[in-house]
């Protein structure tokens, strides 16, 4: 398997705290079957993003590590004003394993009207989007007409695993079924910030994903569209998104009866 979304990197964010817990979560990560992982540090308000220091962590751990388990570099792209303008200036210091992806997360309390034609400035300049973590923000999954329009602007989708078994509480996973069950998801990675709370585990949800969609389904997830975005090629998984038009359908339908009733 492999992980395209985790704190792994020590005293850069409110991930790991230290080397000595970066190497054990490197090792839960080993024994759990995970053979890649990108570290994405937070690149926000709280957590500037420094590429080169990220790097020096990186090559830290990595030659403790060695090769049992590969370790590229990206960031938890927070999408503020201040960094998108640090991002037209040099766009592949935040991408995933300096490729073409980039992990786009949004603020829990706004959505701006204008969050459609960023995505696309982003696509502009060369980078794909991936919505990190949707069934977690409030804001999205109480509507997510948002995110299927997304869907069908090129964007792509990763939920945490800890979410399908219950670790971010009943909202989030029965948003991460929704997503599940409606084929809009594209990566399920840990989000892993420590050892305890959120662990770098993916093995016990890969088996549940298997259980729930198949084999197949959980492979794509787990192993080859991230193998796709740490070599940067195209997915070779994508599932058809959501219909737009049933979906707003729908929305318009349960507003007919609202009315009907009140």
């Amino acid at each position: 398997m492999i992980d395209i979304h985790c704190h792994i990197l020590p005293d850069l964010d409110d991930g790991s705290d230290s080397l000595e817990t970066s190497l054990k979560m490197a090792e839960m990560a080993i024994e759990d079957g995970v053979t890649h992982v990108i570290a994405t540090p937070h690149a926000n308000n709280h957590y500037p993003f420094a590429s080169k220091l990220v790097r020096s962590r990186r090559d830290e751990l990595q030659a403790k590590v060695g090769e049992r388990l590969l370790i590229g570099t990206g960031c938890d792209f927070h999408l503020s004003y201040e960094n998108f303008e640090a991002l037209r200036e040099e766009p592949a210091q935040f991408a995933l394993n300096q490729k073409t992806y980039l992990l786009v997360e949004f603020a829990n309390f706004s959505v701006p009207a204008s969050l459609d034609q960023t995505l696309h400035q982003i696509q502009l300049l060369g980078l794909q989007p991936i919505i990190t973590h949707p069934e977690r923000n409030p804001l999205i999954r109480s509507d997510w007409e948002r995110l299927w329009r997304w869907l069908h602007q090129g964007c792509f989708v990763q939920i945490t695993a800890q979410s399908l078994s219950g670790g971010f509480g009943e909202r989030a996973q029965t948003a991460a079924e929704t997503l599940l069950d409606s084929n809009a998801i594209h990566f399920i990675a840990s989000d892993a910030h420590n050892l305890t709370s959120r662990p770098l585990r993916l093995r016990p949800v890969y088996e549940l994903v298997a259980e729930r969609k198949g084999d197949e389904i959980a492979q794509a997830l787990f192993e080859e569209n991230p193998r796709a975005v740490f070599e940067g090629c195209a997915l070779p998984y994508l599932p058809v998104p959501p219909d737009l038009k049933a979906s707003r359908a729908q929305k318009e339908s349960g507003r007919r009866k609202r009315f009907w009733f009140f």
